[in-house]
């Protein structure tokens, strides 16, 4: 089977139907978007659909992304593009196999092809017995197309594996984000178009898909027993990030007629076991993968940058400044695909009349184990290179001051609860959740109007815009306190423990240093009785 020519995703129609349909379905207009069992691999299908096309069909400047976005091409022509590397994605069969080794492995012991899901319990965790929430056994037979995609996705997300089994090119969990049209019904075509970079903003020389240097399946792997092995970015070419391939795998195809355990339908070639050996690609050193943000010591600019990755809690917009701005001050890039959308941003908004989203989705791990998976849609807002220190200083001053009330009401609710706060070890994130859920609307709504602002050479939120968002902050923090700390009347004594909490709290919102800062530095003015 060959994934360029051959149907292998489903995909959905805008009737609401799903059909599995050859990858250069992607440019018809009834096509709406992959139809994919699991999040992740909803996730990868995205990565796999973007680097092919950046891969074969990257437009020349911003007039022809602008033409192609509105017209897009006809099937024959993706068709024809295709063909230009159909050679490198056969799955199955004699010769290099698409993310697969080099080397048959034939030596190498199987393993359950379950163990390609990330969230999947380990040999370790099977032998101790402590699969207590994920239980061993799931995708323990898959049809080839699912196993072809969580091989992919395996590659592109690998964590730590245990000894010489590397990760990933951006890390183990990396953070993607990608641009998304703001209506519903937007064809699956402009979903992925918009996350293709022309190649005036994204210049690389010319490539050869015959080498290995874009797809590492296509020679031998350059292993990594011993130090010096490594692969730095310059070492090979930057598509070569879309296909990255730390993980030494072959798959064990067979024709058994089965039920796929991931997508619950009958197969006719299935896939239980795949052959592993350690040592793969060891990707070092910094990248600049197209899809993920990175940060760095702005101090120390030539160390590594460390690529954005998912962490407990969720992605919430606490962090939305990093997916969304690029500041050499502070030591942080946004996606390119994002920087790109900001380079044609002008001439996209003027013909179409929306501003897209911003997708971000990622793995918490916790070294080789997946805690949870995240997504959040995002707003997107348009700001110039060279206005992105001012604007980024003003919504770090809004993020820090929520972190900080926050912080005070989390203390104050254990506070309420427990005699000993300090000693309570217990799970209090789903406070935390709470919180950012219920002051997103409110942030942004104040980044919007900060952005406005400086279209007029203003670098801050005016002071009744300021006094609306902190408004709004001191009511959420008091209700939430309210929510979890006294909606139970108790007895005397604890009553009266509660009470004082949310004394301490007020204290705070209403007369922190933090607050009496943010106060005096945007001139906001209350009334003596509400100050």
């Amino acid at each position: 089977m060959n994934i360029l020519q051959n149907p292998w995703l489903p995909f959905k129609l805008i009737d609401g139907t799903e059909q599995v349909l050859p990858m250069s379905a992607i440019c018809r207009n009834n096509v709406i978007d992959f139809a994919l069992p699991r999040a992740d691999f909803q996730g990868a299908a995205y990565q796999f659909a973007i680097g092919l096309l950046q891969t074969v069909f990257a437009p020349e400047d911003e007039n022809e992304w602008i033409d192609c976005y509105e017209k897009p091409p006809s099937e024959q022509e993706l068709q024809e593009a295709f063909k230009k590397v159909e050679h490198a994605f056969n799955v199955e069969g004699d010769g290099p196999l698409f993310m697969q080794d080099y080397d048959e492995l034939a030596t190498a012991k199987p393993t359950t092809v379950a163990g390609l899901l990330i969230e999947a319990p380990g040999a370790n965790g099977l032998k101790l017995n402590t699969d207590h929430f994920i239980k061993r056994g799931i995708g323990e037979v898959m049809s080839l197309e699912m196993a072809v995609l969580a091989l992919f996705t395996l590659q592109i997300n690998a964590p730590s594996g245990g000894s010489g089994h590397r990760v990933g090119l951006r890390g183990g969990g990396p953070l993607t984000t990608l641009i998304m049209p703001s209506t519903a019904k937007s064809t699956l075509w402009q979903k992925l178009w918009l996350n293709i970079i022309n190649l005036e903003h994204w210049r690389y020389p010319v490539p050869d898909f015959t080498d290995g240097s874009v797809f590492p399946w296509l020679a031998k792997t350059k292993t990594s027993e011993k130090k010096g092995s490594e692969i730095y970015q310059d070492d090979v070419h930057p598509l070569h990030m879309f296909w990255a391939m730390p993980r030494r795998i072959r798959l064990d195809v067979t024709s058994t007629e089965a039920v796929c355990k991931i997508s619950g339908l009958f197969t006719q070639k299935t896939v239980s076991t795949y052959r592993t050996q350690n040592y793969g690609g060891n990707y070092s050193g910094t990248w600049s993968h197209p899809l993920t943000p990175y940060k760095w010591d702005p101090k120390k600019p030539d160390e590594e940058h460390l690529s954005a990755k998912g962490q407990p809690g969720g992605i919430t917009y606490k962090i939305w400044e990093l997916l969304s701005f690029t500041s050499n001050e502070e030591g942080q890039r946004c996606a390119a695909v994002v920087n790109h959308y900001y380079s044609i941003s002008n001439m996209f908004e003027e013909t179409h009349q929306q501003i897209p989203q911003l997708w971000a989705f990622a793995y918490d791990m916790d070294n080789m184990k997946a805690r949870c998976w995240y997504a959040n849609n995002f707003p997107v807002f348009p700001v110039l290179p060279e206005q992105h220190d001012n604007v980024l200083r003003q919504i770090k001053q809004l993020q820090t001051l929520s972190n900080n009330a926050l912080w005070h009401c989390r203390s104050q609710i254990k506070s309420a609860w427990f005699e000993v706060p300090s000693d309570v070890k217990g799970d209090t994130s789903f406070i935390d959740l709470t919180f950012w859920q219920r002051t997103e609307s409110v942030f942004f709504t104040a980044v919007a109007q900060l952005v406005e602002n400086t279209e007029q050479q203003i670098y801050t939120l005016q002071p009744e815009q300021a006094k609306a968002w902190l408004s709004s902050l001191r009511i959420i923090c008091l209700d939430l306190f309210d929510e979890y700390a006294l909606s139970e009347l108790g007895n005397q004594k604890s009553m009266a423990k509660r009470i004082k909490a949310r004394q301490q709290l007020a204290g705070w919102l209403f007369g922190g240093k933090d607050i009496k800062a943010f106060i005096a530095n945007h001139n906001i003015e209350f009334n003596k009785e509400l100050a």
